[in-house]
């Protein structure tokens, strides 16, 4: 047999294994919106490193906001995703069957209420009886109800408008809603691109955690890659941590904005992922029972059902 023959078999023999490993690997997939450090981490692609011995792929699968990744997941067209603090109240209010898998520390300064430039309004007490949009169930869905309870105003006492980040800059822009609750980077996008104010930040007001979650039958059934995909989160974090001017050059291409807005935006990320502690579970209960007492969700939940068990 020549030389020639043999190198193109092996060549045949080498592409064959190629398919079949292929053929048989996993899939996870991960939502992500443009929003907090799972987008580092999708970046900087060292998560698909960790997981190509173990026999994984990743999809990656955009979201415009943390409540319509979670109703994803509910429906199983993603394993893994991220979210702030009040989607999986929602999600969970609604039967999704899912579970609390990592948080990081607060960042209050990344989600504000803002007003355009040119707007009277300077306080949140001003609010009373004007339009104020927001994505209905994301994290700064609580924002407003605690601004809005220290500035001595009542829920009702304004016209919400629930609008997709997009649609809400649009309206925000064109002056048919009067102040818009939003979080970064659309909050920095706001900031440097139309000049706009904030009335109110989280600070003094509420944590926002950042939480990182997963279709129960798919962490109970894949505890080993779910742990991996935690440990790589926690690393990423470190780096950028570390690394502040190359997380932005890493990441502003996949968030579509200018090095500026994602630079501000990223000087309010947290950093350091950590296991779902007891303290977590009775403010995100607190959150759950605001929003049961304003009817935002339509029964009460036990945040602790939604542990891994």
């Amino acid at each position: 047999m020549s030389t020639r023959s043999i190198k193109f078999k092996l060549a045949a023999f080498l592409s064959a294994i190629t398919l079949a490993t292929a053929a048989h690997a996993e899939e996870v997939r991960i939502g992500f919106q443009k929003y907090g450090t799972l987008t580092i981490l999708k970046a900087r692609g060292t998560l698909e490193e960790r997981l190509k011995p173990l026999g994984w792929t990743i999809k990656w699968i955009e979201f415009p906001a943390g409540p319509q990744l979670l109703e994803g997941l509910n429906v199983g067209a993603i394993e893994f995703g991220t979210t702030g603090e009040a989607p999986p109240i929602f999600a969970q209010a609604a039967n999704a069957n899912l579970v609390y898998v990592a948080n990081e520390p607060a960042s209050p300064a990344a989600e504000a209420i803002v007003v355009p430039k040119g707007s009277p309004l300077k306080s949140v007490s001003e609010l009373k009886g004007k339009k104020v949009a927001l994505n209905k169930g994301s994290n700064v869905h609580y924002l407003l109800v605690k601004a809005l309870e220290k500035a001595g105003l009542k829920y009702s006492d304004i016209q919400v408008v629930f609008l997709p980040p997009a649609d809400a800059r649009a309206a925000f822009e064109r002056g048919a809603v009067d102040a818009w609750v939003i979080w970064d980077p659309f909050l920095a996008a706001a900031e440097k691109q139309l000049d706009a104010r904030v009335l109110s930040d989280g600070k003094g007001l509420v944590d926002n955690h950042q939480f990182f979650l997963a279709a129960r039958p798919f962490a109970e059934k894949n505890s080993k890659i779910l742990a991996t995909i935690v440990d790589e989160l926690d690393k990423n974090d470190q780096w950028a941590k570390q690394h502040p001017q190359e997380t932005v050059k890493e990441i502003a291409p996949l968030l579509g904005l200018a090095p500026e807005i994602v630079h501000l935006a990223a000087s309010r990320f947290s950093y350091g992922i950590r296991p779902i502690s007891p303290k977590i579970v009775d403010a995100q209960q607190k959150i759950a029972n605001t929003f049961f007492d304003l009817k935002l969700i339509p029964q009460p939940i036990q945040i602790k059902d939604a542990l891994a068990k």
